[in-house]
């Protein structure tokens, strides 16, 4: 793949005050070589900054493929995240004691907001820092330790592989400060709904079974991780391979196993303490605190009941395109209802739930995206280095596991990026979905994004690894439907499937502030689920119990989506012939992730610029 650069008409946008003097509040002339200094300074700061977090993080310091710390945990004590939070306020006090924005080239000007907004922004959310649930259906340390292990800790020599044991004996110490955690939110009454709690003990009983804690014939998930790395060794003879196996093995008996027998015993009587009841207005401040998880995940002022009515109106809209493809493949009724049914029941939609079924399903997705990397060319300017692979979810975590997600290839480039599918039940995976799915996990969605983001030159690191829903989760939903603009979705049925996830998520806007504002009940989500868009009943059970223990989360996705494609259309309009898309898409995912309104005001200069 070619080298990723800054297209000429970005520079030019982006630095154009590089070459020009400016002027203080005061009237001084500030010299375009103050200005390339300044922002010289400005950007080692940013850069100073993002290196000390990595550093005081060895789970980031390995995912960003540094060896420093690799035998250790995070430290998530209280006092950690409160010495975060106090570390957090003297950046943004050095930030305005060091730095005039006047004084900075239009790039630098665009990373000063941004740092000063996620400093802000982290020190307004310590405020609601107990408001989540740390352990849920959809992850916790319980499910990210092993999956961090399996997927991220990399063995490659026999240090490696002490790290790898160093870590197994310290997660006593890490369970006990999430235990702790889990406590102080209980003390305030922050505890998760019923239904969570056999999940996560289903969870930990899965990754205390096989060898070496029971006779069985399987191996726990982490023995046969560390058996398969450390035997892979090629600078390691059998008797230091067997010794590390010995070591692994006794940190798992004496270190692994109570720790999460710890941690189940405490849930177990947590769960005596939950409710049926799934919004988070149960929580005294609830309410304000959903306000603030709103704006924090669309990056917009817009309230609830204003993102309730945009989902009303968004889901007739994509009924009546729906009803366009109903006559398209002669459905044999008007009836809308009657159509979803079919394509939730009729078996020509889906694979069978077994091993075949399973990697056929796999094998396609593979295909949609080799496929439409031959025609990035048609739409993108800049494109990513790294490659990305499709991984079924492991076995271990597949039952609680959402249906697909991605994870940020390594920027090092040791590891690609991964689209993982969920193929436990292959009925809520359904064929027509295929396509729209691999789009927005791959390419040209979360893959595209994250990846030119990390590979960027000429911003700061936090610019590269930050970035907001609306923006990431925006861009993977858009990213659905571009690929229709080029000639993709051939099969009516597979542009059904677009037209039904953009469906779904137009109507998480409707059901997360039904749920968290308007006080719905699981079963008033699920009915309005089904009665609104086609996905099976699994399916929708999943998604409604993830916005009940991610507040806000996805409205992000349709709110970042309309934000851009109304940016499109704009500059079209101004532009006319001289509008370019793969310019446009440049403009969008070459400065990194940022706010709605940061967003609108580049792709503004970039229209008048043109």
């Amino acid at each position: 793949m070619k080298k990723i650069f800054f297209s000429s008409f970005i520079l030019s946008v982006l630095f154009s005050a590089c070459n020009s003097s400016s002027e203080s509040k005061s009237g001084e002339k500030i010299s375009a070589e103050q200005i390339a200094e300044e922002s010289k300074k400005a950007n080692q700061f940013f850069d100073r900054v993002f290196d000390a977090k990595i550093d005081r993080d060895p789970m980031q310091q390995s995912v960003y493929g540094i060896k420093k710390d690799y035998g250790k945990w995070q430290d998530i004590s209280e006092a950690s995240i409160q010495k975060e939070v106090e570390i957090t306020k003297a950046n943004l006090d050095s930030l305005h004691k060091n730095f005039k924005v006047e004084s900075l080239d239009e790039q630098t000007k665009i990373s000063y907001r941004l740092f000063e907004k996620a400093c802000e922004d982290a020190i307004e959310n310590y405020k609601w820092h107990l408001f989540d649930y740390p352990m849920n259906q959809m992850g916790g340390l319980h499910t990210d330790v092993p999956t961090f292990l399996i997927n991220v800790h990399a063995i490659e020599n026999v240090s490696d592989a002490e790290a790898y044991v160093s870590r197994l004996n310290g997660m006593s110490n890490l369970f006990e400060q999430l235990i702790e955690n889990l406590k102080l939110r209980e003390s305030k009454n922050i505890i998760p709904p019923k239904f969570v709690f056999p999940y996560v003990l289903n969870d930990c009983k899965n990754m205390t079974s096989g060898q070496p804690f029971d006779k069985s014939n399987n191996a726990n998930p982490l023995l046969e991780d560390f058996m398969k790395k450390v035997n892979a060794l090629k600078d390691c003879k059998g008797e230091e391979k067997q010794s590390l196996i010995v070591k692994a093995t006794e940190a798992l008996k004496t270190s692994v196993k109570p720790a999460y027998d710890k941690l189940a015993a405490y849930w177990t009587e947590l769960e005596k303490k939950s409710t049926t009841e799934d919004g988070i207005w149960k929580v005294q401040d609830g309410n304000a605190y959903y306000d603030f998880a709103l704006k924090q995940t669309t990056t917009t002022s817009l309230t609830a009941d204003e993102i309730h009515e945009i989902g009303l109106k968004e889901v007739a809209r994509i009924h009546d395109e729906m009803r366009v493809i109903m006559k398209k493949v002669n459905f044999k009724s008007d009836n809308l209802q009657e159509f979803f049914d079919f394509m939730r029941e009729d078996k020509q939609f889906y694979y069978a739930n077994d091993e075949a079924g399973k990697e056929a399903y796999r094998v396609k997705a593979v295909k949609i995206i080799d496929d439409m990397k031959k025609e990035l060319g048609k739409l993108f300017l800049t494109k990513p280095k790294a490659d990305i692979v499709v991984k079924p979810v492991e076995a271990f975590r597949e039952k609680s596991a959402g249906g697909a997600f991605y994870e940020d290839p390594a920027i090092d480039g040791s590891r690609p990026g991964r689209y993982y599918i969920n193929l436990y039940n292959m009925a809520d995976q359904a064929i027509y979905q295929m396509e729209a799915l691999a789009y927005h996990e791959g390419i040209p969605g979360h893959h595209m994004q994250i990846a030119i983001a990390q590979e960027l030159k000429g911003i700061p690191k936090f610019r590269m690894h930050g970035g907001n829903t609306a923006y990431i989760e925006g861009w993977a939903l858009y990213s659905e439907l571009v690929p229709k603009e080029i000639g993709f979705y051939q099969d009516p049925y597979s542009d059904f499937g677009r037209l039904a996830m953009e469906l779904f998520r137009a109507a998480r806007l409707v059901v997360d502030t039904g749920i968290h504002r308007k006080k719905w009940s699981r079963e008033k989500a699920l009915a309005y689920f089904k009665e609104n868009t086609p996905n099976p009943e699994g399916d929708n059970k999943k998604e409604i119990e993830r916005y009940i223990v991610w507040p806000s989360q996805a409205t992000g996705y349709k709110i970042g989506m309309i934000k851009i494609i109304e940016l499109r259309e704009n500059a079209k309009k101004k532009l006319g012939d001289k509008f370019d898309i793969r310019e446009f898409h440049d403009v969008i995912l070459t400065s990194g992730p940022v706010p709605m309104d940061i967003l609108e005001e580049m792709v503004e200069s970039w229209v008048a610029k043109k």
